[in-house]
């Protein structure tokens, strides 16, 4: 019986390090059998004149912003060699050993999950992790685009998958339940972004530099959601285009063309995938 006993905690222990991601009851994964780290993700790299040193850091534990990504390179490969996709519970780290897993916290509303990261990025300051859109979803994030997060590094990740929930809280501090009772699970029901229409793209109408039009929305309202998303810098302007008045964000300005690519590319990480550089008048 002891026997048999021991043979079931190791069997359970090794499909623990196997699962592709989901609900673990608030387990974090045990990783018996770690994917190799890949070589090439851990040398020295340079984005926009900026130099990043990837290294083991067992210890990691940092607080910052975090953002997600999602539709604009679903299915594309990562820094890994692995398939992003958008609706599993995966991440972006700059410098952390490739692929790991992480617990994410959102300290805003106590949510927290494990990600398996597998990509490099992102690379917007003051932001240190991105986000699949799964994992975003889960954190209670989708609406706000960005939120304040602990991140702790846990090890390398499993052969396959990692991710996993564990805990959703409602964000509502005055109506946490004693410590003696479970914590009720609330799964966040936000509302993908509403998609652009086909708009026209003519010169802003503020003056100086050039701009980065995110999208034309036919909801006023969405789009203030939307440039509010974007940060400070973004704007609504009305446009009309064949008798119907649209509502364009745009994010800027900058003084030359090769910030507002930067900015652009940032805009397109953030779901975006239509944002195109527009000049001023």
């Amino acid at each position: 019986m002891r026997s048999a006993l021991i043979l079931g905690v190791f069997s359970l222990l090794a499909a623990c390090s196997t699962f592709g991601g989901g609900r673990s009851g608030g387990a974090i994964p045990v990783v018996n059998d770690p994917a190799p780290i890949v070589s090439g993700t851990m040398r020295p790299y340079q984005v926009r004149g900026r130099w990043y040193t990837p290294k083991e850091q067992p210890d990691y534990e940092e607080v910052g912003m975090a953002s997600w990504y999602g539709d604009a390179f679903n299915g594309r490969p990562t820094s890994t060699g692995e398939r992003f996709n958008m609706h599993e519970l995966t991440a972006a780290h700059k410098t952390l050993p490739l692929p790991g897993l992480v617990e994410v916290t959102n300290l805003e509303n106590g949510r927290r999950v494990v990600v398996r990261v597998n990509d490099r990025g992102p690379f917007v300051d003051g932001r240190i992790i991105d986000l699949s859109r799964g994992a975003a979803q889960e954190l209670g994030m989708i609406s706000q685009g960005v939120g304040r997060v602990r991140v702790r590094y846990l090890g390398q990740a499993p052969r396959l998958g990692g991710g996993v929930v564990l805990q959703q809280a409602e964000a509502r501090p005055s109506r946490t339940p004693p410590a003696s009772q479970p914590v009720p699970y609330a799964v966040a029901a936000a509302a993908p972004p509403p998609a652009p229409v086909a708009a026209p793209s003519p010169p802003i109408t503020q003056v100086g530099g050039v701009w980065v039009q995110a999208g034309a929305f036919a909801d006023q309202r969405a789009a203030r959601r939307i440039a509010e998303r974007l940060g400070d810098r973004a704007t609504v302007q009305p446009v009309n285009s064949g008798g119907r008045e649209l509502y364009r964000v745009v994010v800027g300005p900058w003084d030359d063309a090769t910030a507002a690519e930067s900015a652009r590319q940032a805009v397109v990480a953030r779901g975006y995938a239509d944002a195109l550089l527009i000049s001023s008048r």
